[in-house]
């Protein structure tokens, strides 16, 4: 492998700014920051599909705190069982943001490690309690997540980028990421490449919903969300390091197994859609 030094070294401090012992680490932000844009462009959604502040304002909580939930759980049940399953101590970690150290005292280190699919099954949850208790047509609900979603997740990508984790395979494109913290091999930025296909995902759906608002309630966008999502999110973890060593045994990795339930519901919801208004 030839090393270029026009790669791309990567080492940014974890932290964005500290409030005497506080941290706030760039992780944090970008999911605030694709949380409130998923907020802002869901509420736009709303008052254009003409649905009430009443039925929207308890949204947000909802969707923040399943998707928060569904996603620690899901990291710590998919990726690290034995460890989180190992033990009292380790089990309660799984529900704070602190760890147990080996000298007895617990520190807070925020939730470190979250899982996308975890949270798309957290997310379906809350949505369920969210359309049970408003009232409100539960495929309008996904279709306008739909839309919104591709943003956010971009937002998530971009912070695992921040944090040097999720790091891809060796390589020698010219684009490739030295990833300083963990070691001098050029490697495939997999964050970055999911973070733009994100975007263009968005983007597309967004245009789609422009030209045709009547398809909201169709299960169109929902179903184009975790289609295109998902089918890209099985593809791109053949230029990704494994995340545990036990899924180098397999013949695809954790990622790639929990996405293809949910290309299947992707494609049968778009599926659905057709003739649907």
């Amino acid at each position: 492998m030839n090393f270029n030094p026009l790669f791309i070294h990567w080492n940014p401090d974890e932290t964005a700014f500290s409030v005497g012992s506080f941290e706030v680490r760039w992780y944090s932000l970008c999911w605030l920051a694709g949380l409130a844009l998923g907020y802002l462009l869901m509420r736009w959604l709303y008052k254009r599909q003409k649905l009430s502040d009443e039925q929207f304002e308890p949204l947000f909580l909802y969707v923040f705190l399943s998707v928060l939930i569904g996603a620690r759980l899901g990291h710590c049940l998919f990726y690290e069982p034995a460890y989180f399953l190992g033990s009292w101590d380790h089990f309660i970690e799984m529900f704070i943001p602190m760890r147990h150290l080996t000298d007895g005292t617990w520190k807070f280190v925020g939730y470190q490690g979250l899982a996308s699919h975890g949270g798309v099954l957290g997310l379906l949850a809350g949505l369920w309690l969210y359309v049970r208790h408003l009232k409100v047509p539960g495929w309008v609900v996904l279709d306008n997540m739909g839309i919104c979603a591709p943003l956010t997740s971009m937002f998530i990508r971009l912070g695992n980028l921040m944090n040097s984790e999720i790091i891809g395979r060796p390589t020698d494109v010219p684009w490739a990421f030295v990833f300083e913290r963990i070691d001098q091999a050029p490697r495939h930025p997999g964050q970055l490449y999911e973070a733009i296909a994100y975007l263009l995902i968005f983007v597309l759906i967004l245009s789609i919903y422009l030209k045709q608002p009547q398809k909201v309630g169709s299960g169109l966008f929902f179903g184009l969300c975790l289609l295109l999502i998902f089918a890209f999110r099985f593809a791109v973890e053949y230029t990704k390091e494994v995340q545990e060593a036990f899924e180098s045994s397999m013949p695809i990795d954790m990622g790639q197994l929990l996405s293809i339930p949910l290309i299947a519901i992707g494609a049968w919801s778009v599926w659905r859609s057709f003739g649907r208004k």
